[in-house]
């Protein structure tokens, strides 16, 4: 067992029938995708389905030559190619945004990131249009890979241990981020397996 599996399992005990349920966790950060376009990609998603943000962006590289659009380049594009790929005028503007403040610092490289704590880096990220606290901690473990982020305003993460400990109603996200303290330095290895209660709990059907 990992160090970080066992410190889970000392800090809380209900993880240990979860853990063995679900095995190793398999998260896997996108390291070969710098802020920018991870950022960019969120922005996209926002309150869409999957499916349907990915045909979005799809037509949105294709107005580009390169594997993913620079962000000078989105900034030179008029609004109506942007238009019709089927962003909206305020994902636009957010884009936008984005690719002015990448383009002035504020939204680091990899390299440049690695410097920044994780409360630097959502510090500087959430003065972003469009870009939300959730945001960068998905940022942080899904691209940046930081393993020590719990995310307790996701709901994923609230309902997964309110199934975790059997509890009526999901904490606070003050009371779950006091709790998760116990979980570091490994409060992403926690969040993963948090949202995978949530997924168990999503195949259990009702009583009638």
């Amino acid at each position: 067992m990992t160090p970080a599996l066992s410190h889970l399992i000392a800090a809380e005990p209900a993880f240990a029938p979860l853990i063995s349920r679900i095995g190793r966790p398999t998260l896997r950060p996108e390291r070969g995708r710098s802020p920018y376009e991870a950022l960019l990609r969120a922005i996209t998603h926002q309150q869409l389905h999957a499916r349907a943000a990915e045909a979005i962006l799809a037509r949105f590289c294709a107005l580009y030559r390169a594997p993913f659009p620079a962000p000078a380049d989105v900034i030179a594009t008029p609004e109506a190619p942007l238009r019709a790929c089927g962003l909206s005028a305020s994902k636009i503007a957010a884009i936008r945004d984005l690719c002015a403040r990448t383009l002035d610092g504020t939204v680091p490289s990899r390299r440049a990131a690695a410097r920044l704590s994780d409360a630097a880096l959502i510090e500087r990220l959430v003065s972003i249009r469009g870009i939300g606290r959730w945001t960068v901690e998905m940022l942080l473990i899904f691209t940046l890979g930081r393993p020590d982020v719990l995310p307790v305003d996701d709901f994923g993460i609230r309902e997964g241990w309110r199934l975790l400990l059997g509890l009526d109603e999901r904490p606070k996200p003050k009371i779950l981020a006091a709790r998760g303290a116990a979980f570091a330095p490994y409060r992403s290895t926690a969040s993963w397996y948090l949202w995978r209660a949530a997924d168990e709990g999503k195949k259990i059907k009702p009583a009638r």
